[in-house]
């Protein structure tokens, strides 16, 4: 897989994760609102799994993954776990499946640079993956579906 490396990767690295945040909100436009598990189907496709792992009044942090099934089990990948900043309408990886967090993977040689690189690296992958669920037409409603939509609700009982 080629790479693609801007000059000034810190401005292009925050215009990227802000980017992911707008990609993500295309998948889940209720955001803020997530539930801790959700599941979107697409026809010929794998599964797409997103768990909430942590919520704050600012952050989400949560696992986006496909869902592969197997003959024995379900193989669960890329698994990228990522950060969303609701106020600041952005969003970082912090790991995947094959690569650990910033601080275990650089904790003998964290430059600037190669923290940069690798934040670099992690994120772009994700604007690639979800450019590929959004043009896959993958969907997932944070909010749960109306159990009985013929009912009008705002009648009195």
């Amino acid at each position: 897989m080629s790479r693609f490396l801007p000059r000034n990767r810190s401005y292009w690295l925050a215009k990227l994760c802000e980017a992911n945040y707008e990609r993500l909100v295309a998948l889940v436009p209720d955001l803020d609102q997530i539930r801790p598990a959700l599941k979107a189907s697409v026809d010929g496709k794998p599964a797409l799994h997103i768990r909430l792992l942590e919520r704050s009044p600012y952050t989400l942090t949560l696992e986006l993954t496909h869902a592969f099934g197997c003959a024995m089990e379900e193989l669960h990948e890329p698994a990228v776990r990522i950060r969303v900043y609701l106020d600041a309408r952005s969003v970082e990886v912090l790991s995947d499946h094959c690569r650990p967090e910033v601080r275990d993977a650089l904790r003998d040689e964290a430059t600037p640079q190669r923290v940069l690189d690798y934040k670099w690296s992690l994120n772009y992958f994700l604007a690639r993956w979800l450019d590929y669920c959004v043009d896959s037409r993958y969907r997932l409603s944070a909010r749960p579906a109306d159990l009985h939509p013929w009912m009008d609700n705002s009648a009195p009982a």
